[in-house]
C-alpha cells in the first residue's frame, strides 16, 4: 500500500487508495501522471519507492523487423500460463503530429491485450535516444509497486543506439534475424556487451544457423575462450580452440563463475523456442542472485536514478528562471566578440546560481 503525506491533494489520496486496491484504471492514471511528469508525480513515486524491487525486468531490443513484438507477446502468454502477471512497456516511435506513440506495437499484441493479468503501455520516445522513452524507468517502478510479477520492456528498434535498455532491466535480450544483414551486429561492441542472451528469431529462414555461429564465435572470442584449456606449444589440438563451440558449451552451465550469453533460436509464428527462452531467463536471474550481480545492477540503477533527477531539476530551475535567462542574454555580446568563452560564462552562471540550485522547489 502506498501512503501519501497528509497534505497531499485529496484527488491524489483517492488515486493512491485505488492504486493500492489493485485497480487497473488507477494504474493507468498513475502511469500517465508519471510519464507526463504532471503535478503529483514526485509524490506518487516517492510513496512507491519502498515497494519496488520485487518484479523482474526483462528488456527486448534489436533492429526493426526482428520480431520483438511477437516475442514479447509470446513471452507474456507463456508467463500468464504459469500464473504470473505481466506488465509490458512497448516503446514506439513518436507521432510527428501529436507527439504520442504510434501504437504499432500494441496493435500487434492483441493476443494478450484483453488478458486481465496483462497491462500494456505504449510510450513515445519523444526524441529520446537509446531506444527508450525518457520516463521508462519511472513507469517500470510504477508497475513494480503495483505488484506485477514480470515487466517486459520492448525498445523502439533504432539499431546501434538503443543501449539504454541495459541500464533499465535485469536481463537484456537482443533479438536478431538472419536475412537483414545482422551478422555485422556481432562486430559491434555495444550490442555484444548489453546482451545477457541472444535470440535468432525467424530461425526457419536461410542464414539462421550461420548467424548463430557468428554470434557464438564472437562470444567465444570476447570471453577469451580461444586459447582456454589449450595445451602449450606442440600439444595444441585444433578442435579445442574453436571459440564458437567453447561459447556454446559454456552457455548452459549453472555453476559457471561468469555468465556466457546463450544464443537461442526461435520462430515467432509457431512459438518455437519460447519455453527455452523463458528457461534461460530464469537461469540468468538465478545467476544474478547467486553472483551478487543483481544487487549491483539494481544499486547502479538507483544511483543513476538520483543523477537523472538532479539533472532534470537543475535544468528546470535554471532555464525556467527569468533572471538567469536575462543574465545569459546579457553575456551573448561578449561571447560573440570573443572576450569571454562559453566555459567562463557557464562557470560564472553556476557560481551565481548556487542559491537557486540549492533551494527547495
Amino acid at each position: 500500500m502506498i501512503t501519501l503525506p497528509s497534505d497531499a491533494p485529496l484527488s491524489l489520496q483517492t488515486l493512491a487508495a485505488e492504486f493500492s486496491a489493485g485497480r487497473k484504471a488507477a494504474l493507468a492514471r498513475v502511469v500517465s501522471i508519471v510519464e507526463n511528469q504532471r503535478q503529483g508525480s514526485d509524490l506518487l513515486l516517492a510513496a512507491m519507492h519502498p515497494l519496488i524491487g520485487r518484479a523482474r525486468r526483462i528488456g527486448l531490443t534489436g533492429p526493426p523487423g526482428a520480431g520483438k513484438s511477437t516475442l514479447t507477446t509470446l513471452l507474456a502468454a507463456e508467463l500468464r500460463a504459469a500464473g504470473l502477471t505481466v506488465g509490458i512497456i512497448a516503446v514506439d516511435p513518436t507521432s510527428p503530429f501529436t507527439g504520442g506513440a504510434l501504437l504499432g506495437d500494441r496493435v500487434r499484441m492483441e493476443r494478450v491485450a484483453l488478458d486481465p493479468g496483462v497491462f500494456i503501455r505504449s510510450m513515445a520516445t519523444r526524441g529520446s535516444l537509446g531506444g527508450l522513452a525518457s520516463a521508462t524507468r519511472e513507469v517500470c517502478d510504477v508497475l513494480d509497486a503495483f505488484g506485477v510479477d514480470r515487466i517486459l520492456v520492448e525498445t523502439v528498434g533504432v539499431g546501434q543506439s538503443e543501449l539504454d535498455v541495459a541500464r533499465t532491466v535485469d536481463s537484456s535480450v537482443v533479438v536478431l534475424v538472419p536475412e537483414s544483414g545482422d551478422s555485422i551486429q556481432t562486430l559491434k561492441a555495444g550490442v555484444m556487451e548489453i546482451a545477457d542472451l541472444f535470440v535468432v528469431n525467424k530461425a526457419d529462414r536461410p542464414g539462421a544457423d550461420r548467424l548463430r555461429n557468428d554470434l557464438e564465435m564472437m562470444l567465444g572470442l570476447r570471453g577469451g575462450m580461444t586459447l582456454k584449456d589449450t595445451p602449450a606449444h606442440h600439444g595444441v589440438q585444433l578442435g579445442a580452440v574453436n571459440p564458437a563451440k567453447a561459447a556454446r558449451v559454456a552457455a548452459p552451465r549453472d555453476d559457471a563463475e561468469r555468465w556466457t550469453p546463450a544464443v537461442l533460436r526461435s520462430v515467432g509464428i509457431t512459438g518455437e523456442g519460447i519455453p527455452e527462452l523463458l528457461g534461460t531467463l530464469d537461469r540468468h536471474f538465478a545467476y544474478l542472485e547467486k553472483s551478487g550481480e543483481l544487487r549491483q545492477r539494481r544499486r547502479t540503477r538507483l544511483r543513476e536514478r538520483v543523477v537523472d533527477v538532479v539533472e532534470q531539476r537543475v535544468r528546470r530551475r535554471l532555464w525556467t528562471d527569468l533572471t538567469t535567462s536575462e543574465w545569459l542574454d546579457a553575456h551573448i555580446p561578449d561571447l560573440e566578440s570573443g572576450r569571454v568563452t562559453p566555459y567562463a560564462v557557464a562557470d560564472a552562471l553556476l557560481a551565481q546560481s548556487g542559491q537557486l540550485l540549492s533551494g527547495a522547489e
